[in-house]
Formats: C-alpha cells, structure tokens, sequence
C-alpha cells in the first residue's frame, strides 16, 4: 500500500537533519517495537555513516516479548548499533540512555568537551514522551496524534551533554508495501491517509497466520475462519454488526479490529520478524526491477516505431 502523507514540515526537517548531522556524535532513533523495521527511517541508515546508532524499541508493552528479544539480538548484530526495549512508563531504563550516550563515545567523555546526540523517529512512536523523562520536564509537545512535534529544537540534558530534538517524519515513498500497511495499523499515520477496510483486512490475514489462538479465544470462535474475509464477517456478527437481512456491515467489523488492536485488547502483538522482512524486501526488490525493465523496454519500443516510421 502506497502511503502518501509527507507533511512540507517533513521535508524540511530532513534537509535540516542533513545538515546537522556532521556535528551529531550518537544517534537515536525511536522505533515502534511492534515493527521494528516498518518504524525506521532508511533516511538514518543512509546518512549516519559510521556513527553510533541507540535503536529503541519504544512501546515493549504492547509488543510480543518473544519478537522484541529476536528482533534486540538482530539489530545488536549490527555494526556500531546498541539496541534496547522501553516502555513509556519505565523512566529508570530511559535515564540509563545518558549514560549509553556517555559510554558510546568515551573520547569526548572528558570535562570541556560537549556530547552532542540526536534523537529521531517516525510519527506516534513516543519519542515525544522518552524526550520529556529523559530532560525530567515537559520540554517536547506530547500528543496522541501523529506529527505534533514541527519544529527542531535543542535541549540540555547534563553539563556537556546536549540532544537535538527533530520532527517525527515519514518518508516520501516505502519500497515494502506491507510496511504501509503496518504503519497504519499501528497508528503511525493519520486515519485519513488510508481506509480502514484495507488496513484491517491486511491486519487480518497476519493474525490468522501468526495469532490463530488468540483470534479464536477473543472473537469465540468454534473453528479458525479459512481466509481474512471469514475472520472479519466472524467479527461482524460477533458483535453485532448486522444490517437489516442478517447482511454483516463488514466496514463496523473492521474498525472494531483495528481499534482492538491498538489498544491492545487483543494482547501484546508484533507485525513483522527479521525473515519475513528479509522475504517481503526480495518480493518487492524483484517487482521494482521488473518494472524498471518493463518501462525500459517500452523506451525502447517506443523509439524503434518512431525509427521505422521516418
């Protein structure tokens, strides 16, 4: 699914950032543990170069434990990256990243030196909410809709020790379509930018296939619906959702599936696992190629009639 939602506030927050970034000695970045990857700006991994990278998996709570420790072990393989899990009611473990920062890069470490750090994120990952435990006091904007923070900011943590503040951003375009659809289920891009119907059918399928248990013992269902299509009608009249002609209104079922998703009625859940986005990456790598080599082709075509025609 293509998501087309980039705020103009976004795209200057990223030339900004590539800006600064030469004065930037560690950065962080906010992931939603849910979906590690979907979550992550490939920006970062672009032009950090060999800089130190905090990847946090933000929201652990509402992230199946078993996922978020395969996923901490993946991006702890990774060169020069530190992983850890939080949750935004654990200020204990968000003041240790002053000292992870500190610890990351002991030459500047010293008296009269200054550690500068910057802490990035997509929209409604809680960066906002880390940001305000970490400095102690209501310095970022906290809000439950996506894009409040619109403006950079700088912030002093500790005596030599300074964090940049950016904008949550998303990025013009996401090469694997199912992250689009992960990131609205998560809620990480605004209603209006996708339908509901879409997302919860993609929802859907992934939870028959990785949560089949737990979608039988919350909708009471007798036996496991065979296709995403059953599961949502199942939940229609689950919960009454029936329109006159005992027809179910499959678009109330729906949003009845993503709301209970999102506040986590249906249990802690991870969208994503380190194969299957190695799989979807390759799908998607080989239908891009396909289509650069199909409109090349027609290029070629193209030129060939105009030839024949001279």
């Amino acid at each position: 699914m293509a998501i087309n939602w980039f705020p103009g506030h976004m795209h200057k927050a990223q030339k900004e950032i590539k800006e600064i970034l030469p004065q930037i000695d560690v950065v962080i970045e906010v992931c939603d543990a849910r979906l590690p990857f979907s979550s992550e700006n490939p920006m970062i991994t672009e032009i950090r170069g060999d800089k130190p990278l905090i990847k946090i998996l933000n929201k652990s709570d509402l992230a199946d434990p078993d996922s978020t420790k395969i996923w901490l072990d993946y991006l702890e393989s990774q060169h020069n990256v530190k992983a850890i899990a939080l949750t935004t009611d654990n200020p204990g473990v968000a003041k240790n990243l002053i000292n992870l920062i500190r610890k990351l890069v002991p030459n500047k470490d010293q008296e009269g030196k200054q550690i500068n750090a910057m802490i990035m994120g997509i929209p409604n990952v809680g960066k906002s909410t880390l940001l305000n435990t970490l400095v102690g006091k209501a310095k970022a904007k906290v809000g439950n809709e996506p894009a409040v923070t619109k403006g950079q900011q700088r912030i002093r943590l500790e005596e030599g020790l300074y964090l940049f503040d950016t904008p949550g951003m998303l990025w013009p375009k996401i090469a694997n379509e199912n992250s689009g659809y992960r990131l609205a289920v998560s809620g990480a891009v605004k209603d209006t930018a996708f339908d509901h119907d879409d997302i919860a059918y993609f929802a859907a399928d992934y939870l028959l296939k990785h949560y089949p248990q737990r979608v039988m013992e919350r909708y009471k269902l007798s036996e496991l619906p065979a296709h995403e299509e059953d599961l949502i009608e199942a939940i229609g009249r689950n919960r009454s959702c029936v329109k006159s002609g005992g027809r179910v209104d499959l678009h109330k079922a729906c949003v009845i599936l993503i709301n209970e998703i999102r506040d986590k009625t249906l249990g802690a859940l991870s969208f994503e696992l380190p194969d299957i986005i190695a799989a979807e990456n390759a799908h998607f790598t080989e239908l891009e190629e396909k289509r650069v080599a199909a409109r090349e082709a027609k290029k070629i075509a193209r030129g060939r009639g105009r030839k024949n025609k001279r």
